[in-house]
């Protein structure tokens, strides 16, 4: 039987977050969704997903997008991971990260929550930290603006022109992860680009 993966892209809900950057977590797994064709449906969970798999005859995904608000994106993911099965270990969060320069991606398993409210609350509903997280760097404002109103606003226009790579980049090592595992996953992401 095929491993079962449970991809979930953290975020607000609604037309005003979704191009802002405490949602790039969701266009992430839109990404991994449009790459196999495929459209998010309602789940009883509180969440849209989507059945996929990362290939034929590889892992089977469900990606998923939490109807609740990010701070709130524990009892979405606990409902799905208890629908399908899924122990923490097989438990995917992408979310956007402050302290993370962006055009950055960084991955690890476990560990704290880093003041991420999102992270904070799944772990709590998990009961538990081991899942893996893939961390999309946003940055931190310049000057004065609270980072709470910098993660609210739209990226900037020339971050929007790298938009697409990093959330592509930040797919590839989504899949990476799965296929390859947590180590290979670091090397290929974490090395400067070029």
């Amino acid at each position: 039987m095929a491993q079962v993966w449970l991809i979930v892209g953290l975020g607000n809900p609604g037309p005003r977050y979704e191009l802002t950057r405490h949602n790039v977590g969701q266009l992430v797994v839109d990404e991994l969704a449009a790459r196999r064709g495929e459209t998010f449906r309602a789940h009883k969970a509180n969440a849209r997903v989507v059945e996929t798999w990362l290939r034929p005859g590889g892992a089977k995904l469900i990606l998923a997008k939490p109807n609740t608000f990010m701070n709130v994106s524990g009892g979405p993911v606990a409902g799905l991971a208890k629908f399908y099965g899924v122990e923490p270990a097989h438990v995917v969060i992408v979310h956007d990260e402050l302290d993370i320069p962006f055009d950055t991606i960084k991955l690890k398993t476990g560990g704290g929550h880093g003041g991420h409210n999102g992270v904070r609350d799944v772990a709590k509903a998990l009961d538990s930290g081991e899942f893996a997280r893939v961390r999309v760097g946003i940055g931190r404002p310049t000057g004065r603006q609270d980072p709470a109103d910098w993660v609210l606003d739209p990226f900037g226009a020339a971050e929007r022109k790298n938009l697409p790579i990093l959330v592509g980049d930040a797919a590839d090592a989504v899949e990476q992860l799965v296929d390859e595992g947590l180590l290979a996953a670091q090397q290929k992401h974490h090395a400067p680009r070029v």
